[in-house]
C-alpha cells in the first residue's frame, strides 16, 4: 500500500499527502475540486473508488440543488427524496422553464450511472474505510465557488436522511462516520433508487402540462389584477394546488414503456444491492463510527436502530421484490382476497393514470389476476418499530 501511495503521489501532485483526508479537502474546495482529483487517479484503491463514487453522487444532488435555486424553486418542491431537499431564495432567479423538471430528471439519471461506475466491483473482500466529517460537505447551492450560510449538508439534510436533532448545530456535534465495504454496496443501491425515480419522472414528462398550468395562472393572475386573495387558504396554497394539477396532467399521457421498464429494474437492482448490504453488515466485527450498525454496533449518527430492523427491512425487501416480479399482486378495493394487480405488469405494459379509470376500476382491469395478495402485515411491523420514523428510516436504509 505504502508503495501505491508513492506512485500516486508523483502521478497526482498533492494528491498523496491528503488522501486520507478526503473529508477536510470537499470542506475546503467542494466537491467539484474533488471529483477531478479522484478521477485522475491513475489506480484506485477501493477506499478511493468508494470516495469517487460518494462525490459524484453527492454531485448529482448539488446539481439537482443548483438548477432549483436558479430557476427560483426554494422550498421542497416535492416530498420526494432530492425535491424534498429546501433550497434558498434567489433574489434574481432565471426565467422560468417549463422543461427544468425533465432537466433535472435527466442529469440526475446520467449522473447516478457517473456515480455507480466506481463502485461497481468492489468486493466483499476489498477494504474500504473512508472516514467523514458530516461539517465538511457542503453543496455549491448559489454556484459561488464559497460556502454560504445553509448550505452544509447537515443544514439541507437534517430531518430528511438525518435525524432532526442536527438541525441544531449548536446542540449536536457533527458526527465523523468511518464508510466501509458495506456501505459501498449501501450507496450503490442508492444510485439505483434514485435512478428508478428519474425514470418514473421521464416516463411520464411533465413540460407541457407545467407550462399549460403556468398559463392558465398567469392568465388568471392577470384578470384578478391587484385584487388581494379572497382567503387565505387560497395564499397559502397555491402553489401545491399548480404543483399536484401538473402532476396530474403529466400522468394523463402515454407513458414511454422504455422509462417504466427501466425503473423496474432500477427498482430490483437497488432490492439487490440492498440486500448485498445487509450480508455485509451482519458479517462486521468492528463497531467504528458507523453509518448504519448491525445490532452489535452503535451508530455514529445516535440513531438508535430496534435489534430487529435488519429481519424487518429483509421481509420489506422481499415484498418488494414479490411486488416487481409479480409473484404477489397489489390489493385493489374491487378485487376480493385472491386477487390483485400485476404490478410487472403495469410497468411492462404502462397506461395513462387517469384518477376516474383508476379509482373505478375499468383502466386497471388488464392488470387484474387471480394469485396471492401483498400483506401489509411486514410493513405494519416495521412501522410500528420505528415509531413514527419510518419514511426517515425508508429514506436512510434505502
Amino acid at each position: 500500500m505504502t508503495r501505491l501511495l508513492c506512485v500516486i503521489a508523483l502521478l497526482v501532485p498533492g494528491w498523496a499527502a491528503a488522501q486520507e483526508d478526503v473529508s477536510a479537502r470537499i470542506a475546503a474546495q467542494g466537491l467539484s475540486a474533488v471529483e477531478g482529483e479522484l478521477a485522475a487517479l491513475p489506480a484506485p484503491t477501493p477506499t478511493e473508488r468508494f470516495a469517487l463514487g460518494g462525490v459524484r453522487f453527492l454531485r448529482a444532488i448539488e446539481a439537482t440543488l443548483q438548477l432549483r435555486w436558479r430557476m427560483g424553486m426554494s422550498g421542497r418542491t416535492m416530498d420526494l427524496p432530492v425535491l424534498r431537499l429546501p433550497v434558498a431564495e434567489n433574489p434574481n432567479p432565471e426565467p422560468f422553464d417549463p422543461k427544468f423538471v425533465e432537466v433535472m430528471a435527466t442529469d440526475l439519471l446520467a449522473r447516478m450511472a457517473e456515480a455507480e461506475a466506481p463502485l461497481d466491483g468492489i468486493a466483499d473482500a476489498d477494504e474500504v474505510a473512508l472516514r467523514v466529517n458530516l461539517a465538511d460537505l457542503w453543496f455549491d447551492v448559489n454556484m459561488n465557488g464559497a460556502r454560504d450560510k445553509g448550505e452544509g449538508v447537515i443544514e439541507i439534510a437534517a430531518g430528511t436522511v438525518l435525524p432532526r436533532r442536527f438541525r441544531s448545530s449548536g446542540e449536536t456535534v457533527p458526527p465523523t462516520i468511518r464508510f466501509d465495504t458495506a456501505d459501498a454496496a449501501w450507496l450503490q443501491a442508492y444510485t439505483h433508487m434514485l435512478s428508478a425515480i428519474a425514470e418514473l419522472v421521464l416516463a411520464y414528462p411533465p413540460s407541457q402540462a407545467i407550462a399549460e398550468v403556468g398559463a392558465a395562472t398567469a392568465a388568471m393572475n392577470e384578470v384578478a389584477g391587484d385584487a388581494p386573495p379572497t382567503n387565505a387558504l387560497a395564499f397559502m396554497f397555491e402553489d401545491e394546488v399548480d404543483a399536484a394539477a401538473a402532476l396530474l396532467l403529466a400522468l394523463r399521457q402515454q407513458p414511454d414503456p422504455a422509462h417504466t421498464r427501466a425503473a423496474r429494474e432500477h427498482a430490483l437492482a437497488t432490492i439487490r444491492f440492498n440486500r448485498q448490504f445487509w450480508a455485509r453488515l451482519d458479517a462486521e466485527t468492528d463497531n467504528d463510527a458507523e453509518w448504519i450498525p448491525n445490532a452489535r454496533q452503535t451508530s455514529a449518527l445516535g440513531v438508535a436502530l430496534p435489534e430487529q430492523v435488519a429481519k424487518a427491512w429483509q421481509a420489506i425487501l422481499a415484498d418488494a421484490e414479490d411486488m416487481l416480479e409479480g409473484r404477489k399482486l397489489i390489493p385493489y378495493w374491487r378485487l376480493k382476497s385472491g386477487a390483485g394487480l400485476n404490478l410487472k405488469k403495469l410497468l411492462e405494459e404502462p397506461i395513462p393514470v387517469d384518477l376516474i379509470g383508476w379509482a373505478q376500476g375499468k383502466d386497471l382491469l388488464p392488470y387484474a389476476e387471480r394469485g396471492e395478495r401483498l400483506s401489509p402485515f411486514n410493513w405494519r411491523e416495521f412501522t410500528r418499530m420505528m415509531r413514527g420514523e419510518s419514511m426517515l428510516y425508508v429514506l436512510l436504509l434505502n
